[in-house]
């Protein structure tokens, strides 16, 4: 297990509910020839929050006006926190971001239409982005796994992180709003990469815990 003398000090950012869509489901929720509009950029180069919300529905109940994040992918994913899957009645996997053969369903509501998703619902796992320079000085590649350490009143380690190194990413760990309240994390707070994890991949056995409960 490769351990760091310093720890490595990374910037937070909380993730709430939010849907990348599809070009074609873009245009059935919100009209034939639709575009995003751009809100504000996103810590991330090249990514943004729009003006565009739509409304999730599940056996339970509804979540109103998520935001739509930009660019649009090749599969629309809709990531939501555990505590919001229980509002929905929906049981979502935990997974990678793109993983997403077998994941749970909903149906998206739009100004001009519906969507009726048959999987592409998840609860995205923790991880973090590095640049390729980044990666290389700290020895990490992609889908390597750390633990990082967060401080303060209710400090804890968070373990098994995955690792996405590309060109142009910033630094910065990505936690679901679950997590950062478990911690008292804001967007901006910093935590600690204290270690690269040894632990092999634990995404299956962490579905199936969940599928359970």
């Amino acid at each position: 297990m490769t351990k760091y003398n310093i720890p490595v000090q990374v910037p937070v950012g909380v993730s709430n509910k939010h849907i990348h869509l599809s070009q074609a489901h873009l245009e059935q929720l919100f009209g034939k020839g639709h575009k995003l509009t751009e809100l504000k950029p996103l810590y991330q180069p090249g990514h943004f929050a729009c003006k565009e919300v739509v409304t999730i529905a599940g056996p339970k109940g509804i979540i109103p006006n998520v935001r739509v994040l930009g660019p649009l992918r090749s599969q629309t994913q809709v990531e939501i926190s555990r505590s919001d899957s229980f509002a929905l009645g929906i049981k979502p996997p935990l997974r990678d971001s793109g993983d997403l053969e077998g994941s749970a369903g909903c149906i998206l509501m739009g100004p001009k239409g519906t969507v009726v998703l048959e999987e592409g619902v998840i609860m995205a796992a923790r991880h973090i982005h590095l640049g390729v320079e980044e990666a290389k000085v700290l020895q990490l590649k992609d889908k390597d796994r750390v633990n990082i350490s967060v401080g303060g009143e209710r400090g804890l380690i968070f373990n098994n992180v995955l690792v996405r190194v590309a060109q142009g990413l910033r630094l910065e760990f990505h936690v679901d709003i679950d997590e950062a309240n478990a911690g008292f994390l804001a967007s901006g707070d910093y935590a600690y990469i204290t270690e690269k994890s040894e632990e092999k991949e634990v995404s299956t056995m962490s579905e199936r815990v969940i599928q359970k409960i």
